[in-house]
């Protein structure tokens, strides 16, 4: 049987922190500094998602979260899903997904991205260079299991990876090929949809069903995400077996957060109790609120192109959605949960978090 000091003390000390919350890691310029920081001098493990990013970049980011903190934080990166980023093969087949966001450009002005931009990819292998070389004291990864060179990279700087499972059996493959920590992705948790062993549609399992069956499966320390956002849910997940909890929508609605001022105020208002999996504005499956572009394109769901074809040809469209407070436009990713979040700032957010529990479980954390 599994024992502990008290709950969480697992994931503590496999991450150095002093408490066993995960800020989810955002990519997309939904992370920032200053709320890594918060998250992490609050105790927590502050999360950056780089895969968006240019290699280049990854290095100054990270000087710059150590500057603002001492306490550990992580780099998360996607691994590539070859399947999935298929090009788009020529203008013809271009101009039919363009021709199907024709009036979003035209509304904000815009114009269409052409093939070249369109079959723009970030290189992997560079980025991966980039984040061992900035030595981060944490790495995850989410889309799948971590490279061999990755994880030999990531021992040689005494780096734990996390690794994200949406069923048991990705749990398990995490395991076997070198996670230290396994993140237990319920489907109700926000943002892109991790899953890599089969198709999302055959691994939408809740998160308090998930959690106690990946606990019973592996032997490393286990973290709940999906639908917690308040002390009741990490009070909840602790007891069903798991190590600590990933936060990620809650902390989406803190100041912090790089989150436009129109996704924090959907965050927070009753449209935001509907969610929906959506590939129209990636090419990936993920979760967030049910506005009127996913509404009024949901017909088009199997016939946009994968990721990261149709994220280039979102993309302009989601940034003039944001800079004019275009909520009906805009990306709006969202748990199942985000009611339930505060919108304090992270550090008093965290706190609170820790408290509820404590009292609901009659434990420190």
């Amino acid at each position: 049987m599994r024992t502990s000091r008290r709950p969480g003390a697992d994931l503590t000390d496999a991450l150095g922190t002093r408490h066993p919350i995960v800020q989810g890691p955002f990519g997309g310029g939904l992370s920032t500094v200053a709320l890594v920081a918060a998250v992490s001098e609050a105790g927590g493990l502050g999360s950056y998602g780089v895969h968006a990013m240019a290699p280049e970049d990854i290095g100054p980011l990270v000087e710059a979260i150590r500057a603002a903190t001492s306490a550990p934080f992580a780099v998360n990166l996607w691994t590539p899903r070859p399947d999935e980023e298929r090009p788009i093969p020529d203008a013809t087949a271009l101009a039919a997904h363009t021709d199907r966001l024709a009036l979003h450009y035209a509304e904000f002005g815009l114009t269409p991205p052409n093939l070249a931009q369109a079959n723009a990819r970030i290189d992997f292998d560079a980025q991966l260079d980039a984040v061992l070389a900035a030595r981060p004291p944490v790495i995850s990864v989410v889309m799948g299991p971590p490279p061999r060179r990755l994880v030999e990279g990531a021992r040689s700087i005494g780096a734990p990876i996390v690794g994200t499972a949406t069923t048991v059996a990705e749990a398990r493959v995490l395991e076997e090929t070198g996670c230290d920590v396994i993140v237990a992705s319920g489907s109700d948790a926000g943002g892109h949809r991790g899953s890599f062993l089969a198709p999302v549609r055959e691994s939408l399992v809740g998160t308090f069903s998930l959690i106690p069956q990946v606990r019973d499966a592996v032997s490393v320390p286990v973290v709940a995400a999906g639908g917690i956002a308040d002390g009741r849910g990490v009070a909840a997940a602790l007891t069903l077996g798991a190590d600590g909890v990933q936060v990620g929508t809650g902390f989406l609605r803190t100041p912090e957060s790089g989150a436009s001022p129109a996704h924090r105020e959907a965050l927070s208002f009753e449209g935001a109790r509907s969610t929906v999996l959506t590939r129209l504005f990636s090419g990936r499956p993920a979760r967030g609120i049910a506005n009127a572009l996913v509404r009024g394109m949901a017909d088009a769901e199997d016939r946009v192109p994968p990721y990261p074809a149709q994220n280039n040809l979102m993309l302009p469209i989601r940034a003039r959605a944001a800079a004019s407070g275009r909520a009906d436009r805009l990306n709006l990713w969202s748990g199942q949960a985000a009611l339930l979040a505060s919108g304090a700032s992270a550090g008093d957010y965290l706190s609170a978090l820790v408290a509820e529990a404590e009292k609901v479980l009659g434990t420190p954390l």
